[in-house]
């Protein structure tokens, strides 16, 4: 793809898994930042190592360790929905192909945990588990691709933070409790592994755990 053509929220193949774009940092080299939908690994690619896929009805993936697919029906509340063709106001928050839980649900529309307030043709409910027929998007081609990570059975423990209060790279943070001050940046993550400046190997629960780190700032939105 071309830089142009890349905007927050978009679903991709990079390396051929699925992908949800984060962020477009246009003055860095790699300047577009990914979530692997999979296991919510992050990473940092170029445009042109990207291509795009358009979600629709009957999609099926993994999310955070979790299978869905992907339903047109009223949500209700407890749904995940991914918000697919997003139509927000001047006051709204919410970008294309969030996802987010179902809070309460009328005729008009429903509101999220987020406070979203969504109309029923904004969003696709993510049913759990993968459908009889549905179709397969985690790899936009699985020949090659490793048996076990085509099992859905040998799916890892789920990441319980939201992708918005995960660590990315370029993340500065400063450890609490300690006597001598140490602050770090996030220059590389692997899967529950985050690895620190200075050599520093932090589990991702340990650094999202407020009582023991916190977030300084983000370099990549300074």
């Amino acid at each position: 793809m071309k830089l142009y053509q890349i905007r927050k929220g978009l679903l991709v193949y990079y390396n051929n898994e699925l992908h949800r774009i984060y962020g477009v940092k246009q003055m860095y080299k790699q300047s577009v930042h990914a979530i692997r939908m999979r296991d919510l690994t992050q990473v940092l690619t170029t445009a042109a190592s990207v291509e795009k896929y358009k979600p629709k009805e009957h999609d099926s993936f993994v999310f955070n360790r979790h299978v869905y697919t992907l339903s047109k029906r009223t949500a209700e509340e407890g749904d995940h929905v991914l918000i697919h063709n997003p139509k927000p106001d001047s006051l709204d928050t919410y970008s294309l192909n969030e996802i987010d839980v179902v809070e309460s649900s009328d005729k008009n529309g429903v509101t999220t945990n987020n406070s979203h307030g969504l109309k029923h043709y904004e969003y696709l409910v993510m049913e759990p588990g993968r459908a009889d027929g549905s179709n397969p998007i985690d790899y936009q081609n699985t020949e090659g691709v490793d048996a076990e990570n085509l099992d859905d059975s040998a799916l890892g423990p789920v990441i319980t933070t939201s992708i918005e209060q995960l660590p990315r790279v370029g993340s500065i943070y400063r450890k609490k409790g300690d006597d001598e001050l140490l602050e770090a940046m996030v220059i590389a993550i692997k899967g529950q592994t985050i690895y620190l400046g200075g050599g520093l190997e932090v589990p991702l629960d340990e650094l999202s755990d407020a009582d023991k780190w916190e977030v300084v700032y983000h370099l990549l939105d300074v």
